[in-house]
């Protein structure tokens, strides 16, 4: 994995930070992207003492719900950097906790954007970078909601539904260009997000919400290094062939799927689908 180049999204703390300590220990070059510019600073500064001898670290401040933003990043990034080997949609927000006629509109768009919009943005600018590594990984930060109903956080999953389903056509748009797209369902991680939980309304947010955060932060650590793990395994040789597919990192057992290349590759497991009523036994649901 020496010399290859990884760029990771909200890499300032949380998941972020964890991928970027991973991954530079794996000696990669890194590229990290993060709007607090202190708090990205001291996960660079933290790297550069510890790092892989062949790794290196580049931080770049960008507020990636910022469009405008976001667009002078990537167009410098794309200017600066000769390739990328590995690109890392980790970034994300909450969005507006509660029922949907209690949202604020505009932060429910915001979600969207940041959440969406702003993957779909950077793997569009991106694209002929990863192109150019011959076999670029891309990997999206999916889950809350992408696999069923999350009421009272309508925002949050409906951009990562889309994001998975976007991924999915990404996937079979770049496949003969040897680039791999899969989603990434981590599961709930005692991250700053998941304090916004903790501290919403149970009216809002749901106990259920709120009971599962409270035990994510009585111990639940190994959380973050599961979804680390599986990142590490899409982004290496190890999963060629694997692509298209929204993966749980806690629940699948990723590690054996190169053993079933053939059959995975051929089937729609993993994958959002439509379930039709003969898929249940319900034979009097369809034609």
């Amino acid at each position: 994995m020496t010399s290859k180049m990884a760029l990771i999204t909200g890499a300032s703390s949380g998941l972020g930070s964890y991928l970027a300590e991973a991954f530079s220990q794996k000696g990669f070059c890194l590229q990290l992207v993060a709007r607090r510019k202190n708090e990205l600073e001291k996960v660079c500064d933290k790297l550069r003492q510890h790092k892989h001898k062949n790794s290196t670290v580049k931080s770049w401040v960008c507020d990636l719900a910022d469009k405008n933003e976001r667009a002078r990043f990537l167009n410098e990034f794309a200017q600066t950097c000769p390739h990328l080997d590995v690109l890392i949609n980790n970034a994300a927000c909450q969005g507006p906790i509660g029922p949907l006629e209690t949202n604020d509109l505009e932060d429910w768009q915001s979600t969207l954007n940041l959440n969406l919009l702003a993957p779909v943005h950077i793997c569009h600018q991106l694209l002929p970078l990863l192109k150019k590594a011959g076999a670029g990984v891309i990997i999206n930060i999916s889950g809350g909601g992408a696999t069923g109903p999350r009421p009272h956080f309508s925002a949050y999953a409906s951009s990562k539904t889309a994001l998975v389903r976007f991924s999915e056509n990404l996937a079979e748009e770049t496949r003969h260009f040897g680039i791999r797209v899969n989603c990434i369902a981590p599961g709930a991680m005692p991250t700053e997000m998941l304090k916004k939980v903790l501290e919403s309304d149970k009216r809002y947010a749901g106990e259920k919400e709120i009971e599962q955060a409270k035990k994510v932060f009585a111990g639940a650590e190994d959380v973050l290094e599961k979804a680390v793990n599986l990142a590490l395994f899409l982004a290496s040789d190890d999963s060629v062939g694997i692509t298209g597919k929204l993966i749980s990192a806690a629940w699948d057992r990723w590690e054996d799927w190169p053993k079933y290349l053939a059959e995975l590759d051929k089937s729609d497991a993993y994958t959002l689908r439509r379930i039709t009523g003969k898929d249940r036994g319900l034979n009097w649901g369809d034609r």
